[in-house]
């Protein structure tokens, strides 16, 4: 597994523009297969990709085995989504996905210092 930057930077750039949420319950908004499968159909592969934290290089591209990881659902970024990404991260011993995840994270703490 590693770090997919264009999602770190598609989560920052989601932020800035005010397309997040912070109270979600990731279990409830998670994107479903079915959702996944709408959204690769009306956007492609590389627009999905960016909704992944994480990439499995040994899978094929143009898989939903490719992509690990999801911080949203194609609508904004999920605070609930990169908190779980950021704990798969660290079980998985994944270092660079977990200080990803953390980057993403002070954004967030820095939105409810304000």
């Amino acid at each position: 597994m590693q770090l997919n930057p264009a999602a770190l930077e598609k989560a920052k750039a989601l932020i800035d523009e005010g397309k997040f949420r912070i109270n979600t319950p990731w279990r409830e908004v998670q994107p479903s297969p079915t959702a996944e499968d709408k959204y690769v159909a009306a956007h492609g592969w590389d627009a999905y990709a960016q909704w992944y934290l994480a990439l499995n290089p040994q899978a094929a591209e143009g898989t939903k085995e490719r992509y690990l990881f999801p911080v949203g659902d194609f609508n904004a970024v999920h605070r609930s989504g990169i908190v779980a990404a950021k704990s798969r991260a660290e079980k998985e011993a994944n270092a660079d996905v977990a200080a990803a995840a953390e980057e993403i994270l002070d954004l967030f703490d820095r939105l409810n210092a304000c």
